[in-house]
Protein backbone atom coordinates (compact mmCIF):
# COMPACT_ATOMS: atom_id res chain seq x y z
CA UNK A 1 0.00 0.00 0.00
CA UNK A 2 1.55 3.30 -1.18
CA UNK A 3 0.47 6.36 0.94
CA UNK A 4 1.31 10.07 -0.01
CA UNK A 5 3.47 12.21 2.64
CA UNK A 6 0.49 13.28 4.71
CA UNK A 7 -1.28 10.37 5.37
CA UNK A 8 2.22 8.53 5.75
CA UNK A 9 3.07 11.25 8.69
CA UNK A 10 -0.46 10.93 10.20
CA UNK A 11 -0.14 7.44 10.74
CA UNK A 12 3.45 7.50 11.84
CA UNK A 13 2.14 9.94 13.86
CA UNK A 14 -0.99 7.42 15.18
CA UNK A 15 0.91 4.62 15.96
CA UNK A 16 3.82 6.15 17.90
CA UNK A 17 0.94 7.75 20.44
CA UNK A 18 -0.49 3.90 20.47
CA UNK A 19 2.92 2.92 21.17
CA UNK A 20 3.97 5.41 24.05
CA UNK A 21 0.40 5.36 25.37
CA UNK A 22 0.61 1.58 25.99
CA UNK A 23 4.35 1.33 26.48
CA UNK A 24 4.31 3.50 29.41
CA UNK A 25 2.69 0.46 31.36
CA UNK A 26 4.25 -2.34 30.08
CA UNK A 27 1.98 -4.93 32.47
CA UNK A 28 -1.02 -2.73 33.14
CA UNK A 29 -4.59 -2.91 31.79
CA UNK A 30 -4.12 -1.77 28.70
CA UNK A 31 -1.37 -4.02 27.00
CA UNK A 32 1.83 -2.85 25.52
CA UNK A 33 1.15 -2.39 21.73
CA UNK A 34 4.81 -1.81 20.73
CA UNK A 35 5.21 -5.03 18.77
CA UNK A 36 2.04 -4.57 16.95
CA UNK A 37 3.01 -1.13 16.32
CA UNK A 38 6.51 -2.21 14.37
CA UNK A 39 4.72 -5.08 12.30
CA UNK A 40 1.93 -2.40 11.78
CA UNK A 41 4.83 0.34 10.83
CA UNK A 42 6.69 -2.44 8.64
CA UNK A 43 3.54 -2.42 6.81
CA UNK A 44 2.20 0.85 5.82
CA UNK A 45 5.66 2.39 6.13
CA UNK A 46 7.95 0.18 4.66
CA UNK A 47 8.97 2.78 2.34
CA UNK A 48 10.02 5.13 5.01
CA UNK A 49 12.15 2.61 7.21
CA UNK A 50 15.30 5.32 7.13
CA UNK A 51 13.71 7.60 8.78
CA UNK A 52 10.54 5.46 10.94
CA UNK A 53 12.35 2.61 12.22
CA UNK A 54 14.68 4.87 13.97
CA UNK A 55 12.13 6.84 15.44
CA UNK A 56 9.83 4.59 16.34
CA UNK A 57 13.04 2.55 18.30
CA UNK A 58 14.25 6.26 19.95
CA UNK A 59 10.56 6.49 21.06
CA UNK A 60 10.94 3.24 22.71
CA UNK A 61 14.11 3.68 24.19
CA UNK A 62 12.83 6.94 25.73
CA UNK A 63 9.73 5.96 26.99
CA UNK A 64 11.58 2.99 28.83
CA UNK A 65 13.71 5.91 30.03
CA UNK A 66 10.60 8.32 31.34
CA UNK A 67 9.10 4.65 33.08
CA UNK A 68 12.74 3.51 34.79
CA UNK A 69 13.87 7.16 35.80
CA UNK A 70 10.74 7.96 36.92
CA UNK A 71 9.79 5.33 39.30
CA UNK A 72 13.60 6.67 40.95
CA UNK A 73 15.48 4.03 39.71
CA UNK A 74 18.59 4.78 37.33
CA UNK A 75 17.75 4.01 33.93
CA UNK A 76 21.35 2.08 33.15
CA UNK A 77 20.84 0.01 36.23
CA UNK A 78 17.71 -1.09 35.83
CA UNK A 79 17.36 -5.12 35.31
CA UNK A 80 15.88 -4.74 32.02
CA UNK A 81 18.81 -2.64 30.65
CA UNK A 82 21.36 -5.10 30.38
CA UNK A 83 23.82 -5.86 27.29
CA UNK A 84 20.76 -7.81 25.98
CA UNK A 85 18.72 -4.43 25.73
CA UNK A 86 20.52 -4.00 22.73
CA UNK A 87 18.44 -7.02 20.84
CA UNK A 88 15.48 -4.84 20.82
CA UNK A 89 16.94 -3.40 17.44
CA UNK A 90 16.67 -6.61 15.71
CA UNK A 91 13.56 -7.88 17.76
CA UNK A 92 11.87 -5.41 16.69
CA UNK A 93 13.16 -5.33 12.97
CA UNK A 94 12.32 -8.52 12.81
CA UNK A 95 8.55 -7.60 13.28
CA UNK A 96 8.77 -4.54 10.68
CA UNK A 97 10.40 -6.79 8.03
CA UNK A 98 7.54 -9.15 8.59
CA UNK A 99 5.10 -5.92 7.99
CA UNK A 100 6.79 -4.77 4.86
CA UNK A 101 7.26 -8.43 3.49
CA UNK A 102 3.16 -8.67 4.02
CA UNK A 103 2.71 -5.74 2.00
CA UNK A 104 4.87 -6.68 -0.74
CA UNK A 105 2.51 -10.11 -0.92
CA UNK A 106 -0.39 -9.75 -2.69
CA UNK A 107 -0.33 -5.82 -3.29
CA UNK A 108 -2.95 -4.42 -4.10
CA UNK A 109 -4.79 -7.54 -3.24
CA UNK A 110 -6.11 -7.21 0.29
CA UNK A 111 -7.88 -10.90 0.40
CA UNK A 112 -4.17 -12.36 -0.56
CA UNK A 113 -2.48 -10.04 1.60
CA UNK A 114 -5.19 -11.55 5.20
CA UNK A 115 -4.30 -14.79 3.94
CA UNK A 116 -0.67 -13.95 4.19
CA UNK A 117 -1.22 -11.82 7.76
CA UNK A 118 -1.21 -15.20 10.05
CA UNK A 119 1.66 -16.47 8.91
CA UNK A 120 3.53 -12.96 8.45
CA UNK A 121 2.23 -12.16 12.48
CA UNK A 122 3.35 -15.42 14.09
CA UNK A 123 7.06 -15.29 12.05
CA UNK A 124 7.77 -11.84 12.89
CA UNK A 125 6.47 -12.44 16.72
CA UNK A 126 8.82 -15.79 16.93
CA UNK A 127 11.28 -14.11 15.91
CA UNK A 128 10.90 -11.07 17.36
CA UNK A 129 10.51 -13.02 20.76
CA UNK A 130 13.74 -15.15 20.02
CA UNK A 131 16.08 -11.50 20.11
CA UNK A 132 14.28 -9.99 22.80
CA UNK A 133 13.73 -12.98 25.45
CA UNK A 134 16.91 -14.55 24.15
CA UNK A 135 19.01 -10.92 24.28
CA UNK A 136 17.22 -10.40 27.96
CA UNK A 137 17.95 -14.48 28.98
CA UNK A 138 21.83 -15.04 27.67
CA UNK A 139 23.25 -11.43 28.74
CA UNK A 140 21.28 -10.47 31.35
CA UNK A 141 22.60 -10.57 35.13
CA UNK A 142 18.86 -11.20 35.91
CA UNK A 143 19.47 -15.16 34.95
CA UNK A 144 22.00 -16.58 37.47
CA UNK A 145 22.65 -20.03 35.44
CA UNK A 146 21.17 -19.52 32.21
CA UNK A 147 20.72 -23.46 30.81
CA UNK A 148 18.83 -23.87 27.19
CA UNK A 149 16.39 -25.60 28.77
CA UNK A 150 15.69 -22.71 30.93
CA UNK A 151 15.76 -20.30 27.73
CA UNK A 152 13.56 -23.06 25.61
CA UNK A 153 11.13 -22.93 28.48
CA UNK A 154 11.04 -18.83 29.12
CA UNK A 155 10.82 -18.75 25.51
CA UNK A 156 7.40 -20.98 25.54
CA UNK A 157 5.97 -19.41 28.75
CA UNK A 158 6.46 -16.03 26.92
CA UNK A 159 5.48 -16.43 23.68
CA UNK A 160 1.37 -17.05 23.57
CA UNK A 161 1.15 -13.99 25.84
CA UNK A 162 2.78 -11.59 23.79
CA UNK A 163 1.35 -13.40 20.18
CA UNK A 164 -1.63 -13.09 22.13
CA UNK A 165 -1.34 -9.60 22.76
CA UNK A 166 0.05 -8.65 19.10
CA UNK A 167 -2.33 -10.28 17.53
CA UNK A 168 -5.18 -8.65 19.15
CA UNK A 169 -3.78 -5.28 17.83
CA UNK A 170 -2.75 -6.19 14.86
CA UNK A 171 -6.31 -7.92 14.30
CA UNK A 172 -8.10 -4.83 14.63
CA UNK A 173 -5.99 -2.46 12.44
CA UNK A 174 -7.08 -5.38 9.74
CA UNK A 175 -10.83 -4.50 11.16
CA UNK A 176 -9.91 -0.55 10.44
CA UNK A 177 -8.42 -1.42 7.32
CA UNK A 178 -11.02 -3.31 5.62
CA UNK A 179 -13.62 -0.75 7.16
CA UNK A 180 -11.22 2.03 4.80
CA UNK A 181 -11.10 0.36 1.97
CA UNK A 182 -14.97 -0.79 1.97
CA UNK A 183 -15.57 3.37 2.37
CA UNK A 184 -12.94 3.97 0.09
CA UNK A 185 -14.10 1.53 -2.70
CA UNK A 186 -17.78 2.74 -1.90
CA UNK A 187 -17.26 6.63 -2.54
CA UNK A 188 -16.78 6.42 -6.12
CA UNK A 189 -19.83 4.18 -6.57
CA UNK A 190 -21.77 6.72 -4.37
CA UNK A 191 -20.66 9.78 -6.56
CA UNK A 192 -20.78 8.09 -9.62
CA UNK A 193 -24.64 7.49 -8.54
CA UNK A 194 -25.42 10.77 -7.26
CA UNK A 195 -24.52 12.34 -10.98
CA UNK A 196 -27.27 10.26 -12.42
Amino acid sequence: MTLTRRPRLALFAALAVLMAATRLNHFGAVPDASWAVFLLAGFYLAGSVRWAFPALMVLAVAVDYVVITGSGLSFWSHYCVSPGYWFLLPAHFALWAAGAGLARFGQDRPLRQLGGLAPALLGGVALCHLFAQGGFYWFSSSVAAPTVAGWAKNYADWFLPYLGTTALYVGLAAVVHALVLLVHRAAPAAARDAGR
